[in-house]
């Protein structure tokens, strides 16, 4: 289960000796924080969480104070089962069975489905929709350029939580009559454009915005070689253009299964000789991070700089010579 602390509900503040003004006083000075109406936990224990661990502690505090049982949707049921989605202001989203075009109270929007078909798993003490029904609903629903992530996740294996990989195959077959017309080409759209190789959020995201900017499409983690051996794998290459794109997540430089016992900077250090290495092999490198890709328009200016070719347009998509 993931890692939360806990949460202090109000209406069990007696056993914690606490009073409604105590709460308040606590909220006041940063000891506490408020994570929903009548939902606390400590304050250094939320600001030590990432946003994506925010949001997850939202979604289990909101359970907490629902009376009926309730299927969490969406972004919510991605949170539970550990996929990856884009963005950091979702509401938590459950689901409605009640066909009166959804609504959205206390924080929680609510989207109807119909319950005949409807797989629902516990997982973690919540009901939530099936990992297939869960990475279909975002694509259909989400943007494409955020539809990448949870698709190109479901695609691998998670170790982490002992999951095996889903297949095109599967995810088509489950679009059904689950939605309309429209949204199933989003779907199968979203589906045809996810990569296993995808090796990060941030890379599926980086992927799609690729896509959508009208660049041709990079081999994704190719191996680059010089005279020592194998450098690394990169995260995108532009074979003719002689470019690699790398994008520079977090991840790397805090979280331990990358830092195989590093430190921090020492993983720095050694991702700055694997960059001059590459450099060297006469291998232009363009890097970039989140704050890179959530401004408009700048990870295709950093990649029209450094040469990288647009994709032909269809009425040019012709190896054939013209002759008068």
């Amino acid at each position: 289960m993931t890692d939360l602390p806990p949460l202090i509900l109000s209406r069990d503040r007696v056993q914690h000796g606490l009073s409604p003004n105590e709460l308040a006083k606590r909220v006041k000075v940063g000891s506490l924080v408020r994570v929903r109406q009548g939902v606390y936990t400590e304050g250094a224990a939320w600001k030590g969480l990432q946003p994506w661990e925010q949001y997850r502690l939202r979604v289990q505090a909101a359970a907490e104070t629902f009376e009926k049982p309730t299927v969490f949707a969406r972004h919510s049921a991605a949170s539970v089962w550990g996929i990856p989605t884009i963005g950091r202001h979702h509401p938590v989203q459950a689901l409605t069975m009640k066909n009166d075009g959804g609504r959205s109270r206390s924080g929680v929007r609510r989207h109807f489905a119909a319950p005949s078909g409807l797989a629902v798993v516990c997982r973690e003490g919540l009901l939530v929709t099936g990992r297939v029904r869960t990475v279909l609903d975002l694509a259909a629903f989400v943007p494409f350029t955020e539809a990448a992530a949870p698709l190109d996740h479901v695609l691998r294996p998670d170790r982490a939580r002992q999951l095996h990989a889903l297949t095109r195959d599967q995810l088509e077959a489950d679009i059904g009559s689950n939605y309309s017309a429209a949204a199933g080409r989003r779907i199968r759209t979203a589906i045809a454009f996810a990569d296993a190789l995808s090796g990060s959020p941030g890379e599926s995201f980086s992927r799609s915005r690729i896509h959508v900017a009208g660049f041709e499409a990079p081999v994704l983690q190719q191996a680059i070689y010089d005279v020592g051996g194998l450098v690394g794998y990169t995260d995108f290459y532009w074979k003719q253009a002689k470019v690699v794109g790398e994008f520079d997540g977090v991840e790397k430089y805090v979280k331990p299964e990358f830092l195989n016992g590093r430190t921090a900077s020492q993983a720095v250090v050694e991702e700055k000789k694997r960059e001059n290495r590459i450099r060297a092999t006469g291998v232009n490198v363009v890097r970039w991070d989140w704050a890179d890709l959530m401004e408009p328009g700048k990870l295709e200016r950093m990649l029209s700089a450094a040469g990288v070719p647009r994709r032909r347009t269809r009425s040019a998509d012709f190896d054939a010579e013209i002759r008068p």
